[in-house]
């Protein structure tokens, strides 16, 4: 088989890194995969810039080729530019490499290997397939006049009809898909998938963190990777932060790993009392966060409740439990606060409900005082977002 590989992210992006890069080795250990063609869309400062492809792994069957978005314009236009003019692209691409079928990563790629098959009939598939024109309009990004929203909206439609197969992140959004008409045998869920061994918890690497940053051994130590905003809690995470030191006293300690601005974060951070004594942000390297988790007694997750975080996957989640690290979470966020209930993967708060969080903070303590809790809970990366998930997917689905 010859794979074109379509990620709507780009090379450098954490998700690239953490869910297109284990995906393209189970491929590549593939005895029936010829050849893969890793197409990403490159905006910002890496649109212009010479891009290395280096994954971390041998990939001699793979080649690169990305999609460059024009600078300095209007995002919607921009947007829509893209999907005038990456289309074509695409096309040039399909007749110069002839692959079997696209391998679209998220529905807006899925959406672009669509409108390629509209030209050419070449066959798609869809992994990590969300209602991404939902999710972006719950979370108050887009709008329903923006015209992203709409032909987003149209363009998933179209997916849901003509892909040869749907690999949802959510066991919750594969029975809504079975429920509008989408025949199962089409349907396979594969969470976000970790590689449990990598972050698993290295307490050399604890040691070495915890001394670097100050970090007493007895301190009770919270971690949040990601951002702030958007799907994201925002002021709501840092008043979390504060409640989280209020239960656990002056031995908490916090580590935050985002993109967002350092300054911006301590700027807030400060302002819920949490100064540089108690609270560490850096913008990590993906490499690195596995020694950062070891580090940390417990996680934060803040994403802001919507209906359709009942069909995402969070990969922060899955990296969490493979450190054996108990989250803190929202309810209703993909299969995995369900999860987190039934297992004991950490603890459920909902700030409309008055209580709840001193009361899920109580629960993440008895959690944190069970013996071996920190192997038990990488136990449910190993159950639930192996990557043995994908190659049971790419098996029954693939051609």
């Amino acid at each position: 088989m010859r794979i074109l590989f379509l990620s709507y992210w780009g090379l450098h992006d954490g998700l690239t890194t953490s869910t297109v890069f284990p995906h393209l080795r189970v491929l590549q250990n593939r005895a029936d995969v010829s050849a893969v063609r890793l197409v990403t869309i490159e905006r910002g400062p890496d649109a212009q810039a010479e891009l290395q492809f280096t994954p971390g792994f041998v990939a001699d069957k793979i080649s690169f080729e990305p999609l460059r978005s024009r600078p300095g314009r209007n995002v919607i236009l921009n947007k829509i530019e893209d999907f005038t003019r990456f289309p074509q692209e695409l096309i040039r691409q399909v007749a110069e490499f002839k692959p079997d079928f696209i391998l679209a990563r998220g529905a807006p790629a899925g959406a672009l290997a669509y409108l390629v098959w509209q030209k050419t009939k070449l066959p798609f598939y869809v992994e990590s397939f969300e209602p991404h024109a939902a999710y972006m309009r719950e979370s108050g990004v887009w709008r329903a006049y923006d015209p992203r929203y709409l032909f987003q909206r149209h363009w998933e439609k179209r997916q849901k009809q003509l892909a040869k197969g749907l690999m949802p992140v959510a066991e919750n959004y594969r029975q809504q898909l079975i429920s509008e008409g989408v025949p199962a045998q089409r349907i396979v869920t594969v969470p976000c998938s970790v590689d449990a061994q990598t972050f698993a918890f290295d307490e050399t690497a604890a040691r070495r963190v915890r001394q670097r940053l100050g970090y007493p051994a007895t301190a009770v130590v919270g971690i949040y990777v990601g951002k702030f905003g958007d799907i994201y809690y925002d002021q709501e995470a840092f008043d979390l932060f504060r409640a989280a030191a209020d239960h656990f006293g002056p031995d908490f300690r916090l580590i935050v790993l985002t993109p967002n601005a350092e300054a911006d974060v301590r700027r807030k951070l400060q302002a819920v009392g949490l100064g540089p004594d108690q609270a560490f942000v850096t913008k990590a390297p993906h490499a690195e966060v596995p020694d950062y988790l070891s580090a940390a007694d417990f996680a934060f997750s803040p994403i802001r409740p919507a209906p359709c975080r009942l069909f995402c996957s969070a990969i922060k989640i899955g990296e969490y439990w493979a450190s054996g690290l108990p989250v803190l979470v929202t309810p209703g966020v993909g299969d995995d606060s369900a999860i987190i209930e039934a297992e004991r993967g950490g603890a459920v708060f909902d700030l409309t409900q008055p209580g709840s969080v001193p009361a899920a903070l109580a629960r993440l303590a008895a959690l944190m005082h069970e013996p071996e809790y920190r192997t038990r809970i990488h136990e449910l990366a190993v159950r639930h977002r192996s990557l043995t998930r994908v190659q049971e997917a790419y098996t029954q689905l693939l051609p």
